[in-house]
């Protein structure tokens, strides 16, 4: 039975879709691949098809919900010799570019092995996940490394997980949950894994108005942007994405984004705390001003410890003058009480503002006042 559920949330990212259709086709084939034969034609009911598009990232898609086997990847029974001649240069290419020869790779819905098998000869360890038993069976008979399954969310596991890289062809358009998809794709992946991603081209579908291309099995519709879209959102950096074969498939080839590695901040924070805590001890407490009453500047106070230090804060804006740094609590006063003060030294900490007052400070201050400004390599001194 096809599943007749509506969705009016956008399967990538979540935002609503639009209200009005973009498309819809009555008595529309319920499926693409279990075809009625004489016995069945009695049962077999067109279905209604609606095209929408989400309000948020702009992807196409069917309201409807998916077809019964489409946890299956079902393919041509053969390729021709141009599409082998392609699919083993793009492999191949592949494994050289990103130094995989050897390494663990898995096809994400492989169906009967048919491009596994080429990307088997390109001198990488090669594994399938494939919920069709009997096409599992089938890979296995050949000589294929394929497990039955499905990766339904992120907790899904699959044999001689993690992989170095994966590829996923025609089989992402099918998914009702594509985030849980990439959500469990990814944690079967080791950390800088590749992979490449293809869908057909929906770009090329608009070019050339192929109106006949909408079907119950395609869920989703990518266009060049709205794939790097999904990619972007699902935890993946898009490497390359281009258009291939005669047009009809983007193929993106994507990273495992990894988590941000901030440890040199610890570093030069500790080398700026240093730098200011040790210009601040050449003079008395509360003979030093800072200009700039700017997020940076709070910051700074806060996190080298210097509100005991300073006397206050100088900045030309009138509604902060007479109010206080947050955490530090350091009055905030004009440039005149400054230029009026007779204070020792000042550090500016005002962005690309600082030499513009650095310059202010040489014309207009009468007194010695040593000035220093925070760039972002450290502590400037400049008199």
């Amino acid at each position: 039975m096809k599943d007749t559920r509506q969705i009016d949330k956008c399967r990538v990212c979540g935002w609503l879709l639009y209200k009005e259709p973009l498309l819809k086709y009555g008595n529309m084939p319920a499926t693409a691949q279990h075809l009625p034969d004489k016995n069945s034609l009695k049962d077999d009911k067109g279905v209604d098809l609606v095209v929408c598009q989400c309000s948020g990232c702009g992807l196409v898609q069917l309201k409807n919900g998916p077809v019964s086997y489409y946890k299956e990847v079902i393919r041509a029974a053969g390729f021709s010799p141009e599409m082998r001649e392609f699919r083993i240069k793009q492999f191949s290419d592949f494994i050289k570019k990103y130094s995989l020869k050897g390494k663990k790779i898995i096809e994400i819905g492989c169906g009967r092995g048919e491009y596994l098998s080429i990307m088997s000869q390109t001198g990488v360890e090669t594994h399938g996940l494939e919920y069709s038993k009997d096409s599992v069976k089938q890979c296995v008979k050949n000589g294929l490394n394929v497990q039955a399954g499905f990766i339904e969310n992120e907790k899904y596991k699959t044999g001689g997980a993690p992989f170095d890289a994966f590829f996923i062809l025609s089989f992402l358009e099918h998914l009702p949950n594509p985030g849980e998809a990439f959500k469990g794709i990814s944690n079967n992946l080791k950390n800088n894994a590749v992979g490449i991603v293809e869908v057909p081209n929906f770009d090329m579908i608009l070019k050339k108005k192929l109106f006949s291309e909408f079907a119950t099995d395609h869920l989703m519709y990518f266009t060049k942007d709205t794939l790097i879209t999904a990619l972007t959102l699902n935890g993946f950096e898009v490497l390359e994405c281009q258009v291939v074969w005669h047009d009809y498939i983007i193929s993106a080839v994507v990273k495992k984004r990894q988590k941000k590695d901030l440890s040199a901040f610890g570093e030069h924070q500790m080398k700026i705390t240093r730098e200011l805590r040790e210009y601040a001890g050449r003079f008395s407490d509360k003979q030093i001003a800072v200009w700039g009453a700017g997020h940076q500047a709070f910051a700074l106070l806060s996190l080298a410890g210097l509100g005991d230090k300073i006397r206050y804060v100088v900045d030309s804006a009138p509604f902060k003058q007479g109010k206080y740094t947050p955490a530090t609590h350091v009055p905030i006063v004009s440039p005149d009480k400054f230029f009026t003060d007779s204070i020792e030294a000042v550090i500016i900490i005002a962005g690309s503002y600082s030499d513009e007052v650095a310059e202010i400070i040489r014309l207009k201050c009468k007194r010695k006042i040593n000035v220093s400004i925070m760039r972002g390599r450290g502590l400037d001194i400049i008199r």
